[in-house]
């Protein structure tokens, strides 16, 4: 039976039970109220009438709430049936997918299984063939054995028979043949050098003799005269007076300010400044020599000219420098390249002045690169900045070469140059052709006749050392070599060094002095330790 029928039958039975219930209900009140004799009055049969009828919309009622009731289980049974379908469909959807990837699972684990068979049939006919072959290579190896030994018996007898015939040994044999191929070919081999090298060195030596004979002949520089002296003139010789000063005030705060040796002799009107620093030297005599136009000169004063004639000193290397540029056709550069330049103005090496020495080798190099139709402004630069690293050497560890190259590095230069710089000392292995070309001017420049001489170089560097070793200790401000290397001055700082250990750092220094360096005599060592109390009167 459908769900339907099952509803209405209900229905039906409500129904029929609610019509029971209510004649029921009008017999039992009608039995309550009369006798069951005689007939009913009217109003008797109106009361049961409405009684009737009041049962009669109470089925009604009942009958279409049954109808509802039905109807609602018949929507939710449609529902449960369309849901049971509905979920029948997903269990046998995927019951058919779960019967494909089966089918899928089922035939892939075949086909691996038939390729494993199949990988195990190839590798058991594999591994058949692999001992076959090793049975035939051990078979192979035996017969091999056996005509290995059979040749070195033909061979044996051979030998036998050659050295009986040859009179000599197979090992002298051997020998023989050998030194005979040996000997042939280094005569071959030697007679083909000579001839490269004759070749090579004829036309080599040819052309490099005239392209450094050109450069040598078109470069006219005058020769180095260096000293480690400057004269000075006077108006007269009652200004040595002044110079002095009070109970000789003047010339030791000269002295002590500048770091160089004034020396006041019978030379009349004329002073003498010594200092092996040409800069040094050269701040002096500008000193003094505005001390002697104003003709003010005391401890103060000179200070103060000290101070202005530094600041001239550099305007003068700035200047040179840029001179240096002018002369060569050389254009952007850094101005802190200029500058060192002209700082090496006042540098010597073995007796040259450093900056000519660089304008030379520009000067030269300049003339090799025209002959070898090379980049002649190219050329000049690397020349003249080759020694450039000589101007900080004194500040920065290192060889000059290096040190060269890297301030060239940090200010711009080309790397052809900055290689020109390095490699100028065979420090760093030569790649190019403007390198070489450096080396050859440098060596031009300072072999050339009167252009160095060691004594004084050495003299330069031993008093540089002495001011070197005084300036490493603690406390010391200022170091000046004087008196041509026989006294160290040295300065200190009076708050932070007391008398016990200026006399302690004069002790160690002269021991260091004696330990590191070799000189004739002795040399005093003299640390001043001085206090200044200054004041203005307003």
């Amino acid at each position: 039976m459908g769900p339907l029928v099952v509803v209405l039958m209900v229905a039906v039975l409500v129904l029929a039970f609610g019509m029971i219930a209510a004649l029921l209900v009008v017999i039992r009140r009608t039995s309550d109220g009369q006798p069951r004799a005689g007939k009913p009055s009217a109003e008797q049969v109106q009361v049961v009438h409405e009684e009737l009828e009041q049962a009669r919309e109470e089925a009604q009622e009942i009958r279409h709430k049954a109808e509802t009731d039905a109807e609602e289980i018949l929507r939710r049974s449609e529902a449960a049936a369309e849901s049971a379908a509905q979920m029948r469909r997903e269990v046998e959807e995927e019951s058919r997918i779960l019967k494909s990837e089966l089918k899928e699972l089922r035939s892939d684990l075949e086909r691996r299984e038939a390729r494993l068979a199949e990988r195990e049939q190839r590798l058991d006919e594999e591994a058949r063939r692999q001992s076959e072959r090793d049975r035939k290579l051990a078979e192979t190896e035996v017969e091999l054995a056996d005509r290995r030994e059979e040749l070195l018996q033909v061979e044996d007898e051979r030998r036998v028979i050659l050295e009986r015939v040859a009179g000599l040994t197979g090992e002298q044999a051997k020998n023989e043949l050998v030194k005979e191929i040996e000997n042939q070919a280094k005569r071959e081999a030697a007679l083909i050098i000579r001839e490269i090298e004759g070749t090579a060195r004829k036309e080599g030596e040819k052309r490099a003799t005239k392209i450094v004979t050109l450069a040598v002949q078109r470069l006219a520089a005058e020769q180095t005269a260096e000293s480690v002296v400057s004269v000075l003139h006077l108006p007269g010789d009652e200004m040595k007076g002044r110079i002095i000063g009070r109970e000789g005030r003047n010339i030791r705060a000269f002295e002590s300010t500048t770091g160089v040796n004034l020396i006041i002799d019978d030379t009349p009107e004329a002073v003498l400044l010594s200092c092996f620093d040409p800069v040094r030297r050269e701040t002096a005599r500008l000193t003094l020599e505005k001390l002697v136009l104003d003709g003010r000169i005391h401890p103060q004063r000179i200070e103060e000219a000290h101070d202005r004639s530094r600041q001239e000193v550099q305007d003068l290397c700035a200047r040179a420098g840029e001179d240096a540029l002018v002369e060569l056709g050389i254009t952007e550069m850094h101005p802190e390249l200029t500058l060192l330049l002209g700082q090496l103005r006042y540098r010597t090496s073995y007796g040259q002045n450093v900056l000519k020495h660089l304008i030379e080798s520009a000067h030269i190099a300049g003339i090799m690169a025209a002959e070898l139709k090379m980049n002649q402004t190219l050329m000049k630069r690397c020349a003249l900045l080759h020694d450039i690293g000589k101007a900080l050497t004194h500040e920065v560890e290192g060889s000059h070469a290096l040190i060269g190259a890297e301030i060239a590095r940090r200010y711009g230069e080309e790397e052809d140059v900055v290689h020109a710089i390095e490699a100028h000392h065979n420090e760093v292995e030569v790649r190019t052709v403007e390198a070489v070309l450096t080396q050859a001017a440098d060596a031009i420049s300072g072999s050339r006749p009167g252009a160095r001489r060691e004594s004084l170089e050495a003299y330069v560097k031993r008093l540089e050392r002495l001011e070197e070793i005084a300036q490493s200790y603690e406390g010391v401000e200022k170091v000046f070599a004087m008196q041509a290397g026989r006294e160290i001055r040295v300065m200190v700082k009076p708050d932070a060094i007391d008398d016990i250990q200026a006399q302690v750092i004069a002790r160690d220094v002269a021991k260091q002095v004696e330990e590191e360096l070799t000189y004739p005599g002795q040399i005093r060592i003299t640390v001043v330790r001085e206090s200044r109390a200054t004041e203005f009167a307003r």
